[in-house]
């Protein structure tokens, strides 16, 4: 099992950036998926982004493609959601996932580890 912690949430205004951070220990091969959900109140939780550990097949939810972008630090065995031009409607607790072979990406029931979640707050 991959233990994962989030960082770097946040109360930032509309049009600001935050850079979430997700930290993984244990065993995350070149195959390990990573995912970012996040969940509204009121709503259940959504996909936002994912990505294998080895950098390829990056993929994003339709509301956030040219403003948010997964990364990965494979020294700090780290990866990273960096969101640019932030609205209100992306304020929610924001969580990292993972799992060695999610039947897909895009659903957080076949995402086996997780984090705490972080805050993220847009005012407008």
């Amino acid at each position: 099992q991959v233990h994962l912690v989030e960082s770097g949430g946040g109360l930032v205004q509309a049009g600001d950036s935050l850079r979430l951070s997700c930290a993984a220990s244990g065993r995350t091969d070149s195959s390990y998926v990573m995912g970012w959900f996040r969940q509204a109140p009121g709503k259940e939780r959504e996909f936002v982004s994912a990505m294998r550990w080895r950098g390829d097949s990056t993929i994003y939810t339709d509301s956030v493609k040219g403003r948010f972008t997964i990364s990965r630090d494979n020294a700090k065995n780290t990866v990273y959601l960096q969101m640019n031009s932030l609205k209100p409607e992306d304020t929610a607790v924001y969580y990292c996932a993972g799992d060695r072979d999610p039947y897909t990406y895009y659903s957080d029931t076949y995402y086996s580890d997780w984090g705490q979640g972080t805050q993220v707050t847009v005012s407008s």
